[in-house]
């Protein structure tokens, strides 16, 4: 972190995680539509990696729920309406910010309950924005319960992605407590190793 800034460091940690969801999100859903193309249920690895974003850098997901959408939508071959749809309304996971601030971030990295509860909120507020868009379209009311359905394995997926996450130091957390933390162990050792 010497070497370059915080805005820096977030940037190239933004990119990254971008590259990692588009690339991952274009492989399932090719995957999808080669291999199982009759299957009424899909798996997406977007709300995953939003939740992580979201922990790691706050509304700064939205970037990353457009990016998800939109490599859905190219990989599918889909519709104009569709690229609406889902890029649009995979913003609305961002609704589980209020977490944070209702609880604070670090409430809700150490808390399995919470993070589980995190996740889920951000799946549902997600499969809310694609019906609710899809609504705007003409779409019939019913279209809402069928993006809940059909993405009931993204959730599960989401879940386990975002438990997994948890245990690996700095990922699920507040990048800049982060550093923070990282940077004051640092020094502890140090001061430690100069006293030895």
């Amino acid at each position: 972190m010497n070497n370059i800034s915080f805005g820096q460091y977030r940037a190239i940690d933004l990119g990254i995680m971008a590259f990692i969801l588009f690339a991952a999100e274009t492989l399932t859903a090719k995957a999808a539509n080669t291999w199982f193309p009759g299957e009424l249920y899909a798996l997406s690895p977007s709300i995953a990696i939003i939740c992580i974003v979201m922990m790691r850098w706050g509304g700064f997901a939205a970037v990353h729920a457009l990016i998800g959408g939109l490599a859905f939508c190219i990989a599918s071959g889909a519709t104009v309406q569709q690229y609406v749809v889902y890029c649009a309304g995979n913003c609305l996971a961002l609704i589980a910010l209020v977490m944070f601030k209702a609880l604070g971030k670090a409430k809700v990295k150490a808390s399995v309950p919470l993070t589980i509860a995190f996740t889920a909120i951000a799946f549902a507020g997600a499969q809310l924005g694609r019906g609710l868009v899809s609504l705007c379209f003409g779409e019939p009311i019913n279209s809402l319960l069928m993006f809940f359905t059909m993405d009931s394995l993204s959730l599960v997926f989401a879940e386990v992605v975002v438990l997994i996450s948890r245990r690996i130091d700095g990922l699920f957390e507040d990048q800049r407590a982060y550093l923070i933390r990282t940077e004051s162990e640092r020094r502890r050792e140090q001061l430690h190793d100069d006293f030895e």
